[in-house]
């Protein structure tokens, strides 16, 4: 008679399984609070003491490692010495184990203290499903409740599952310990406060496999990380097609200037660059802000809120009749999701903007490589501002000023933005230096009739040329990180044309 080992801590479906493996011929041996449950549901089951002869110990941290449990598992079927020794040692046959393992990411992102955590790392389940694994050629390993239904149609069809199906089931049991083992240690290297540890293991999940990524030659998929707020990956589509690669981009992206925000305000980004950004007493005048600051731009492009969307706000949405893909907001009424239903093919996604932002670290893979790094997710303490010139800025221009900054932050270097009433004017994004990004900035202010306004830059200024151009077309005060050996140049020069001058030390490269 073949025999399973059960032990599950996720019980979906687990009485199921059992009952059918129990129908196909199976002894279910069974440990524990999974045992209690197929007893009470009228699964038999036989006891892991009473294959070991030995009961649980250790308030139940030993319990399955034993040689009557690893034989049965590790011993090669077709191996004369090692049949010998298992019916020397009276050790039968396990021929199918069900494992999945303590909830350790639930008890973390739950906030569990060290101890509680520590009880939470799973030491026989690993051993039990890697001993299984290993021995795949004999052995049913499942560790994945999405995988019972195919296992018992399997037996039921050949009597066993078969050897394609065992392997693939084994090398998801290596990417279940490796990814379990990873977390457990990128907790333990947080607690030990160690920055840049020797060896790092990157831990997603998949989500969703994307049509193609950033070019339709190009396959893609998205994986999923621990919950965070401000995520497009943990977010809730309400309507609208699949999100595609570039889609994704732009929204973390858009995501990422919103969560700079507590007062109402409004995004309008396209290709990784915001073309639209402003604040407002209300979220329907912060988007109108937005939307006019760049109303071309922001055809074919995404949108956010952290504000809830209300029947007048997207009303005003349906009215501009813009094509957008994304909107994002944190909630919607029930009479904005009727009117925006009417436009069909935009994705309409409700984000988690409560709750602090958790990420600290950010990865970006090189050739042969992986870059890793702090966040960039501050901009400046209020202490670190410092005002260089004889000029000061007014009350009304250091307002701009700040949120120049930190809208600029997020925009593609060499970045230069500038801003009037708290709305962007005009964006300078990625050019190969900074005067050509100020150009461009100032440009687009001017022909939109803009005759004053503020300029934030995301690096210091090399030379005093960006700071003559700005006072040509009226910008009256300017924000940058200074550090720059020439610094004094722009300064001058900045005294010179009655512009007041703000340096943050704080640079805001994004490449």
């Amino acid at each position: 008679m073949k025999r399973a080992l059960v032990s599950v801590t996720d019980k979906t479906g687990v009485v199921d399984f059992c009952k059918e493996l129990s129908k196909l011929g199976y002894e279910i041996i069974s440990t524990g609070g999974t045992k209690k449950v197929l007893d009470e549901a009228g699964v038999k089951t036989i006891g892991i003491e009473d294959v070991t002869g030995f009961p649980e110990i250790l308030s139940g941290r030993v319990k399955t490692l034993h040689p009557m449990v690893h034989g049965g598992l590790l011993a090669i079927r077709d191996n004369e010495e090692h049949v010998k020794e298992v019916k020397e040692h009276n050790i039968e046959y396990i021929d199918l184990v069900c494992v999945n393992l303590y909830a350790f990411r639930q008890t973390i992102e739950r906030g569990a203290s060290f101890d509680e955590a520590i009880e939470n790392i799973d030491i026989g389940g690993p051993s039990m499903l890697r001993s299984a694994a290993k021995n795949h050629k004999f052995v049913t390993v499942v560790t994945d409740i999405n995988d019972y239904a195919k296992v018992i149609e399997e037996i039921k069809a050949n009597g066993d599952t078969t050897y394609e199906t065992r392997r693939a089931l084994a090398a998801k049991v290596f990417r279940t310990t490796a990814q379990y083992d990873s977390m457990i240690s990128q907790y333990l290297t947080a607690q030990c406060g160690i920055e840049h540890p020797e060896s790092i293991t990157l831990n997603y999940n998949l989500k969703q496999e994307l049509r193609y990524g950033e070019n339709p030659h190009q396959q893609a998929a998205l994986y999923a990380g621990p919950y965070t707020s401000y995520s497009i990956v943990h977010a809730t589509q309400l309507q609208g097609k699949e999100l595609s690669y570039n889609n994704i981009q732009d929204a973390n992206a858009c995501l990422n200037l919103l969560k700079e925000f507590s007062e109402p305000t409004a995004i309008g980004l396209k290709h990784m660059n915001p073309c639209g950004c402003a604040s407002a007493e209300t979220i329907l005048e912060a988007w109108d802000k937005a939307y006019n600051a760049d109303s071309v731009s922001i055809y074919g492009g995404i949108v956010a809120f952290n504000r809830p969307v209300d029947k007048a706000l997207a009303a005003d949405i349906r009215d501009k009749k813009v094509f957008l893909e994304i909107i994002m907001a944190p909630d919607y009424t029930d009479e904005a999701m009727e009117i925006l239903a009417s436009k069909k093919n935009c994705r309409v996604m409700k984000v988690d903007m409560t709750s602090p932002f958790k990420d600290k670290k950010m990865a970006l893979t090189v050739n042969g490589g992986l870059l890793y790094q702090n966040i960039d997710a501050e901009i400046y303490n209020d202490a670190d501002l410092k005002v260089v010139t004889k000029k000061a800025p007014t009350e009304a221009e250091m307002k701009d000023l700040v949120f120049a900054m930190k809208v600029v932050k997020h925009v593609k270097s060499n970045a230069i933005l500038v801003a009037a009433n708290e709305t962007t004017a005009g964006v300078g994004a990625g050019q190969m230096n900074r005067v050509g990004s100020a150009k461009i900035a100032l440009d687009w202010a001017k022909e939109h009739g803009v005759k004053t306004m503020v300029l934030s830059s995301d690096a210091f200024f090399p030379f005093d040329d960006t700071v003559r151009l700005a006072a040509q077309y009226g910008v009256t005060a300017i924000i940058q990180p200074g550090g720059s050996i020439r610094d004094e140049d722009s300064i001058k020069a900045c005294d010179e044309l009655g512009i007041a001058m703000v340096t943050t030390g704080m640079r805001h490269f994004k490449h």
